[in-house]
């Protein structure tokens, strides 16, 4: 055959073999997310005595989701707003919003708010936040080194290291003491690289609930400003731990009253019940106003990327109550109510596994904050009471207290009081 007829049967031999295989043939199966396949595996369970302590999200006393009755009255509002449409939002989201966010975590009144030294920029929940922030201070800032406390959140080490950042552990949990692990945490800091990213979480450490109190704090603050590490919040739970939102917002207050440049990411999933309107803010405190400008433009450049706009519906609900004192009182009622019950269940979960003599102590229960605990469980026992008594939580042991119920948490403490005693 001619030459152009040799190579045409050539390439229509290899396009006939690629057709024949797909591109996606060497594909890998990706790790699962731990907590969403507990979940799946938990609703096709059939049992009736099952338990979820897996997610985090609240439950009321019957283990049902919550709507909180202040989200209903602003949704029932907006519905019949017909001054309200779907157009796009600016790319920082909506005004009202992101100022009233901003205000709600520094405080109203906060000279770096007065001085035009903020900016908030909306996200799609704290997910979205810390993506944008990270992904700031990686591109725009070009710092390398993050650390991240030991345990933590899993989406901190996955967002860092798909960002490029070396990833340096901060001891944070003591499993001996079941607490907060001071002496390795500052130790760990203290050889951090000079002007590293840290990751703080502002209040209800996930997954230990173990928060150091305020001296503790100032000692970290201390090595913080020692080191020039940049501190980076996570303000997840807001409200969430003593049901007074100034209370939680201690943290990242005090850092920026003591001068501390800061990125604090904000959702709105937990203390407004908002799961899946992704509701979210980032916050960027800087010493010097002139710098706000540049930054917003860089963010709104990272954010057209990611999202390209951000969605309304949340971001309306949080700003009207936060900015209608009226709504603003009934949610702080609302926070204060899932607070106490949480608060409630830790108490009779201790209480039951004293009564029970479980082996080991369990006033860590109590002394953890927020909506999970670090049992303190074995994986190898989480697995016995998935397997055997139907009761879900993740391996690490961390449980989720608004999953327990006046009327599952006999059977909870027995379960684990069982599990305990045959792996002693």
């Amino acid at each position: 055959q001619p030459p152009l007829l040799q190579s045409n049967h050539t390439t229509q031999q290899l396009q006939r073999q690629n057709m024949s295989s797909s591109t996606f043939k060497d594909v890998l199966h990706a790790p699962p997310i731990a907590v969403f396949k507990l979940v799946a595996d938990y609703n096709a369970d059939e049992s009736p005595d099952k338990v979820n302590l897996t997610v985090g999200a609240y439950r009321d006393s019957a283990g049902k989701p919550w709507v909180l009755p202040v989200v209903r009255a602003i949704e029932r509002l907006m519905a019949e707003d017909e001054t309200l449409n779907h157009e796009y939002l600016p790319i920082e989201g909506l005004p009202a919003f992101t100022k009233a966010a901003t205000r709600l975590v520094l405080g109203a009144e906060n000279p770096a708010i007065a001085a035009g030294r903020t900016i908030g920029v909306q996200a799609l929940s704290g997910t979205g936040a810390l993506r944008l922030g990270l992904q700031f201070i990686r591109k725009v800032l070009l710092r390398t080194h993050i650390l991240i406390p030991e345990p933590t959140w899993p989406n901190h080490r996955m967002i860092s290291e798909d960002l490029g950042y070396l990833v340096l552990g901060y001891r944070y949990w003591d499993p001996a003491t079941r607490a907060l692990n001071l002496d390795g945490l500052l130790e760990d800091l203290e050889a951090a690289p000079e002007g590293a990213v840290v990751m703080l979480h502002s209040v209800a450490h996930n997954p230990t609930g173990m928060d150091p109190d305020t001296a503790q704090w100032e000692r970290i603050a201390d090595v913080v400003e020692r080191r020039s590490l940049l501190p980076f919040f996570d303000t997840a739970y807001q409200g969430f731990v003593s049901g007074d939102v100034d209370v939680d917002a201690w943290v990242p207050r005090y850092f920026v009253s003591r001068g501390f440049e800061a990125f604090i990411a904000q959702s709105f999933a937990k203390n407004f019940g908002l799961y899946n309107e992704r509701a979210g803010n980032l916050v960027v405190v800087t010493r010097e106003a002139a710098t706000i400008p540049p930054i917003l433009s860089n963010l709104q450049r990272i954010a057209r990327m990611l999202w390209s706009n951000p969605p309304a519906h949340g971001a309306r609900v949080v700003a009207t109550a936060l900015e209608n004192p009226a709504y603003l009182e009934q949610w702080k009622g609302c926070l204060l109510a899932m607070t106490t019950r949480i608060r409630d269940m830790r108490q009779r979960l201790m209480e039951r596994l004293m009564e029970l003599g479980t082996p080991g102590t369990w006033d860590h229960i109590v002394r953890q904050k927020g909506m999970f605990s670090y049992t303190g469980l074995t994986g190898d026992q989480v697995d016995t009471l998935k397997a055997k008594y139907h009761v879900y939580m993740m391996r690490d042991g961390r449980i989720s207290v608004a999953g327990l119920t006046p009327s599952n948490l006999d059977y909870v403490a027995k379960c684990f009081d069982e599990v305990i005693r045959a792996t002693e």
